[in-house]
């Protein structure tokens, strides 16, 4: 496997916990935690079309967008109720068990998909090392719980 996608994967999961604390703080100022993640989507999405222009993307094509499979638009409502929910509940879970348990969560949703292949993942065998590291994940929840 690729370094630097191993590094860069890690650096996007180090930033979740700076995301839900500084969307937390947020939400303290504006009153709540939905409006803290609309604000964390705007400035996300004007931040993504900064990005695209200085790439030099172009937009897809109305037909193209629209021949993706219905489900595939419901990332940004997956996303929307992730920063929603983390906003809601670090501040009153401590960071540490709230991505604990959201990590417990990924992992028992990634063990189904890589298991199943479904919406469109390649197949990937459920091994019983797999199920060991989740059933790692669940009891490192129970551990920082306590």
């Amino acid at each position: 496997m690729e370094l630097s996608l191993l590094i860069l994967t890690l650096l996007a999961g180090a930033g979740l916990p700076v995301q839900a604390s500084v969307n937390a703080t947020l939400a303290r100022h504006v009153g709540r935690a939905d409006t803290a993640a609309f604000v964390n989507f705007a400035v996300g999405t004007v931040a993504l079309v900064g990005w695209l222009a200085a790439r030099n993307v172009a937009i897809p094509a109305a037909g193209t967008l629209v021949r993706a499979p219905l489900w595939a638009w419901t990332g940004g409502l997956l996303g929307a109720f992730y920063v929603s929910v983390i906003t809601h509940v670090a501040p009153r879970l401590g960071v540490v068990v709230t991505l604990a348990l959201s990590m417990a969560g990924m992992m028992l949703a990634s063990l189904a998909l890589d298991a199943t292949g479904a919406l469109g993942m390649a197949v990937r065998p459920l091994t019983g090392a797999r199920v060991l590291g989740g059933a790692l994940l669940v009891v490192g929840v129970l551990l920082v719980r306590r």
